[in-house]
């Protein structure tokens, strides 16, 4: 990145930014901030006396945390264990750095038999701990995906069919995950059930609004406390199809989850601990540090904003208009930050319409080019912070002032791209689209606009 120049005597401005290249120190600030090995010493707990020490977890940074306890557990502690994360993100491993926990693979967002077979595993080794023993379970986003084993009754193809449904309907993720507890026989606290009577500490990195362990790789070690009838209202209210033998079990409670005050989440009478070791609002608090650092001024607007992509993005562009031509709310220069998780919803296609290609961050982006119109002085990025915007190889992208104006030039139709839900094409035409690779953590959506 460029250095960063204010010349407040010839009221001539940051004459030397370079506004996406900024934005993009941004999003590099706020990853880093969420990374594990800079997160986890502070909460790792003692090893045992006498048990052993087992560590069971899933989710996008799933790999990074693993390392991040080899290299922060005592080398005469005994360490072992299991932790499923997404394909291509299992970080490099440092050198001189022992393995003691085994890493593998599944697939995200839809599940998949090697997430599966990973989860049959992970219960397996829950299962036969005593008091003594403790038990490190390592959570993050994506993990309800990667953590997959099916209630009995239900096939690994119709939890399949069922998520990919959920996914296009754009229920929020506490709809989502409400239901694939129940549909689970490891989410919802049933992971914590299978340890019982072990001593379980939850190190999970928030990428849900409100960062409620619960809904966060839909629980696993902590209680649920939503219901059957909850689930089944939500795949109603979405008209998600289920077999009969599904809406049959949910009706009758069958696939209950055991629920706050269960004697399966505490140890010798006192509740597992649940730390949350990074959180959206960290990383958005990192940013804005950084651009503070700068001399720009910066505000969080919430890391908890929710609602279709596009309108989100249509949202901002309105208040970075008002910043832009008004100076209102907030005094330019400025950077407006915002985080959570907004959603997509994939209407049904008209006839010879293809599917287009992008993620929620993208989405975002389109929105808010087609709102902005060509604003002068007004950048933005959004991006995922796992560096994987829906299942492309793009984290986000860049929003610049003349983005409509060079779509138009190459013939792209801001509108059109929206009705496709086809961000990626659109950006990657223009040559703005983030790529990062994996991150190794994931705090959900990063958004930044800068008024100039």
């Amino acid at each position: 990145m460029q250095r960063l120049v204010y010349n407040a005597s010839h009221h001539e401005g940051f004459k030397d930014l370079n506004p996406p290249a900024f934005l993009r120190h941004l999003f590099e600030v706020a990853v880093n901030r969420a990374l594990p090995l800079r997160n986890t010493a502070a909460y790792l707990p003692v090893p045992p006396k006498l048990g052993r020490t087992l560590v069971l977890g899933a989710g996008k940074a799933g790999g990074a945390m693993a390392q991040a306890v080899e290299a922060l557990w005592p080398a005469d502690a005994p360490l072992s264990g299991l932790v499923v994360t997404r394909y291509g993100h299992i970080p490099p491993r440092p050198s001189g750095l022992a393995k003691r926990i085994e890493v593998v693979e599944a697939a995200h967002p839809v599940p998949d038999a090697a997430g599966l077979a990973a989860a049959e595993r992970i219960m397996a080794l829950a299962h036969g701990l005593t008091e003594h023993d403790l038990v490190l379970c390592l959570i993050s986003g994506g993990g309800s995906a990667l953590l997959t084993l099916p209630a009995d009754g239900i096939s690994l193809e119709e939890k399949q069919a069922i998520n990919k449904a959920l996914l296009a309907s754009g229920a929020s993720i506490s709809d989502m995950n409400c239901v694939r507890k129940h549909l689970s026989q490891i989410k919802g606290g049933k992971l914590a059930q299978a340890c019982h009577p072990a001593k379980v500490v939850t190190l999970t990195i928030s990428d849900v609004p409100g960062d409620d362990p619960s809904i966060i790789a839909s629980g696993p070690t902590v209680p649920d406390a939503t219901t059957c009838a909850q689930a089944l209202a939500i795949l109603q209210r979405y008209r998600i199809d289920v077999s009969p033998a599904v809406r049959q079990q949910l009706q009758s409670g069958k696939l209950e989850t055991p629920k706050p005050g269960d004697v399966v989440f505490t140890h010798q009478g006192q509740i597992h601990p649940v730390h949350l070791i990074a959180t959206p609002q960290q990383s958005l608090q990192a940013a804005a540090e950084a651009a503070r650092a700068a001399g720009i001024a910066a505000y969080i607007l919430s890391d908890e904003i929710e609602g279709e992509s596009s309108d989100v993005g249509k949202v901002h562009a309105a208040l970075a208009k008002s910043v832009a031509v008004h100076a209102q709310p907030f005094q330019k220069p400025c950077v407006i930050l915002s985080g959570g998780e907004t959603t997509v919803t994939l209407g049904q296609r008209l006839p010879g319409q293809t599917q287009g290609r992008g993620g929620r961050a993208g989405e975002f982006c389109l929105g808010l080019t087609q709102a902005l119109q060509g604003q002068a002085n007004v950048w933005a990025l959004a991006a995922d912070t796992d560096g994987i915007d829906g299942i492309e190889d793009n984290a986000g992208a860049v929003v610049a002032p003349d983005s409509l104006q060079r779509a138009v030039s190459l013939g792209l139709n801001v509108q059109d791209h929206l009705q496709q839900h086809d961000a990626y094409t659109y950006f990657e035409a223009l040559g703005d689209l983030v790529k990062t690779g994996p991150t190794y953590t994931n705090v959900n959506d990063f958004r930044a606009i800068l008024v100039l």
